[in-house]
């Protein structure tokens, strides 16, 4: 029995394993191929059964589960940057939303003959999107900056404002089922609030005075959590989630707190825990469905993807700048993801455990929807963005990682040419500077979960892995190959060609992607060239000054960076891929410094 669950845990975990592959190659979501392995696993073929396989242990593991997620999704909600975020998102996640759980809880009830009260539990589940089923999409959409900044933000936003509203109707419901009073109501949330306000206040604490130690801040943070969640759920019954939620929205916005790495672990951690939970919570579907349960599901679906969003969005966008175009494609795209799935399964099993039997009956309607808007949103909304004119062209901008003086200067000059341009880097001094110097930044490791969720590449086609860090300018690499395809990725040599010359060095060049710029070019050469006052130089060439006559004016050393074509394509210079400026094209080189200052005879 030992070892058959060892084979059924690793097999999962190797299954999982799969689908986020699969899920990253074909750009997207996770869940998707996470549920269809459940559901093959579980109801179709049998070889997986949850409860024989966890017997008493299903219910906790879920439970923490489901806690850490919770945890981890509300610490990505920042109160400063509610501001910002556009009228827009402001009503799809607070009035929008409520007019979302009512029309499907209405959805719920007449077409699926879910209870009022389930109805309602329903509707608060799936009002949710979330930032891990939007990124992917948006990533192969591509639509413009405003759709895909509202659709992102949305996401952000209302995935743990969702999760807590949701956690507060189930609490309703408890205490109406078990005959509590509004007193034992308000009870259960103010313990939820209090124990998870105190909880993160007491982690804060230790952290802002680095009375923890870095190697033990992801362990204190976990038990933390998980201390919090059933110290919560032993004082007042079901109040542990609301706990996790309230103490992740105040450990996020605690000012001196230094969370990132807290929340790097967190992620992996969640990445680890949705792939194995949503397995087995998929595979625990009743298959065949119970009589007109499919049929129920897919009217559902329709409703709320020809009726619910678009009336939604309609009412959300009122007074906002957004174009009638703009808002039928955010009309159609909403998928639903990791919080309508891993939650409702919870409040299934809860329920059911309150002998409330009936209560599981909207989890087939939940994960019917979750396959259906991801399945018929991917498929579609490309074309559909494309038709409505609102698709970015093909991306043409840059993604610089690396915030020294090199990479700025060279970023300067790409955004100075009219290309979108991003710094990132993980490195605050040199971010802050590129913020000073008017570039569009992203603080962090661009290869992380955390950037897959917070970095906006709208635009964005090109990669120059510009760090003074040679491992992490090839993780990034691979990290961005499949994103922008092995073409479109470059990186600055750190170590001369001869230095470098070792068999890892090799295969990292010949997998990763080709140098920038001249053969001999490395990133302490170009540093030394700049300090030696060696300047960038964009000069737009014609007929009568080609690039034959530029060499001879500004001499033979010149190192060409980039040009740009009439038509506004950039060209890189590689080492391994010659590069010929044309009459008519904008060409940005290093000159040297006698030279640098002379101007241009265009005539």
């Amino acid at each position: 029995m030992t070892l058959q669950i060892g084979l059924m845990l690793v097999g999962m975990l190797g299954i999982g394993f799969l689908a986020q592959w699969l899920a990253w190659r074909v750009r997207l979501p996770a869940i998707l191929f996470l549920l269809l392995a459940g559901i093959l696993l579980g109801p179709v073929s049998g070889v997986l059964k949850p409860d024989h396989l966890l017997g008493d242990l299903l219910f906790p593991v879920v439970s923490l589960s489901v806690a850490l997620i919770l945890f981890e999704g509300s610490l990505t909600l920042r109160f400063h940057e509610l501001p910002g975020i556009g009228r827009a998102v402001r009503g799809l996640v607070s009035y929008g939303a409520v007019v979302a759980v009512v029309l499907l809880a209405v959805a719920g009830h007449y077409l699926a003959g879910l209870r009022w009260e389930i109805a309602w539990l329903f509707g608060a589940l799936t009002c949710v999107t979330g930032p891990t089923v939007i990124a992917p999409m948006l990533r192969t959409v591509r639509p413009n900056a405003r759709i895909a900044n509202t659709l992102r933000w949305e996401g952000i936003v209302i995935d743990p404002l969702g999760a807590l509203f949701a956690v507060l109707i189930y609490e309703a419901i408890v205490s109406r089922h078990q005959g509590h009073t509004i007193g034992v109501f308000l009870a259960t949330i103010l313990c939820g609030c209090l124990i998870g306000a105190l909880a993160a206040w007491a982690l804060g604490f230790l952290l802002r005075r680095q009375l923890i130690p870095d190697y033990l801040q992801n362990y204190g943070t976990l038990v933390t959590v998980l201390l919090a969640f059933t110290v919560s759920n032993t004082i007042t019954h079901e109040s542990g989630l609301l706990t996790v939620t309230i103490m992740g929205i105040a450990l996020g916005n605690m000012r001196g707190v230094h969370i990132d790495d807290i929340l790097d672990f967190k992620e992996s951690l969640t990445t680890l825990l949705v792939s194995t939970l949503f397995i087995l919570l998929a595979a625990r579907l009743e298959w065949p469905l119970p009589d007109g349960m499919l049929w129920a599901g897919i009217a559902v679906f329709i409703a709320a993807q020809v009726v619910v969003r678009p009336v939604t969005v309609a009412i959300s966008s009122i007074g906002s700048a957004l174009s009638w175009r703009e808002r039928a494609l955010i009309a159609w795209i909403a998928p639903r993801g990791i919080v309508a799935a891993s939650v409702s399964a919870l409040f299934a099993l809860k329920l059911e455990a309150l002998g409330m039997h009936d209560g599981a009956a909207f989890v087939p309607l939940v994960f019917i929807l979750i396959i259906g808007t991801v399945v018929l949103q991917s498929a579609t909304s490309r074309p559909l963005a494309l038709w409505l004119k609102v698709a970015e062209p093909e991306p043409n901008g840059v993604l610089v990682f690396g915030s020294d003086g090199v990479a700025r200067a060279i970023a300067k000059v790409l955004k100075d040419a009219g290309f979108r341009v991003v710094v990132a880097d993980d490195e605050w001094d040199g971010v802050r500077r590129a913020r000073m110097e008017g570039l569009t930044t992203f603080y962090g490791n661009p290869a992380s979960s955390y950037a897959e969720r917070n970095l906006d590449l709208t635009g964005i086609g090109r990669l120059l892995a510009m760090s003074t860090h040679r491992e992490r300018n090839s993780l990034v690499c691979v990290h961005y190959r499949q994103e922008f395809g092995r073409e479109r990725i470059y990186r600055l040599r750190n170590l001369p060609q001869q230095e470098g010359n070792n068999d890892r060095t090799m295969l990292a060049g010949t997998l990763l992607a080709p140098p920038l710029f001249a053969e001999d070019m490395t990133h302490a050469r170009f540093a030394e060239l700049l300090e030696q006052g060696w300047r960038i130089k964009s000069t737009r060439l014609t007929t009568t000054f080609d690039w034959p006559h530029f060499i001879e004016q500004y001499g033979s050393d010149v190192v060409l960076l980039f040009g740009v074509e009439e038509k506004g394509a950039l060209r890189v210079a590689s080492a391994k891929r010659t590069l010929e400026p044309r009459p008519g094209w904008l060409v940005i080189a290093l000159v040297p410094a006698e030279t640098a200052k002379a101007p241009a005879r265009t005539e």
